[in-house]
């Protein structure tokens, strides 16, 4: 049995691009930073700073462009994917995160509401409901 499956909780380190590929299909690039702390041996705190490259195709990526922003954290569910290249008669890895769903987390300055979400919330009245007074 083989799995290749990536989840990762991190926080988005520049505001993603859409681009076009020759099929019209869209694609995004960009990379989330994560946080690890442990103790060192002598008892001190240490926090590390990973950087994982995402890509998302098509309808995800137009849904990342359109809504993410530098700084805010994100879900993302994928699998991995090592691309190489020669570049100047050498060879040259990438290994990224393909991202089949995103969801969405604190954008900076702590919400989690964009512009849209502000104009679809419903005003719900004040006063408590009497479930006999719904007509279904």
């Amino acid at each position: 049995m083989n799995l290749n499956e990536a989840t990762i909780i991190g926080r988005v380190t520049r505001a993603p691009e859409g681009k076009a590929l020759p099929s019209g299909v869209t694609v995004t690039s960009f990379s989330l930073a994560t946080n690890h702390t442990y103790k060192d041996k002598d008892g001190k705190k240490v926090e590390e700073t990973e950087f994982h490259n995402v890509v998302a195709f098509a309808g995800l990526a137009d849904t990342i462009v359109k809504y993410v922003v530098q700084g805010q954290e994100i879900l993302i569910k994928g699998r991995l994917k090592t691309r190489s290249w020669d570049k100047a008669g050498a060879k040259h890895y990438r290994t990224e995160i393909v991202a089949d769903k995103m969801e969405f987390g604190q954008k900076p300055g702590g919400g989690t509401k964009t512009a849209q979400d502000e104009s679809v919330v419903p005003d719900y009245p004040e006063e408590e409901i009497n479930p006999e007074d719904i007509p279904f």
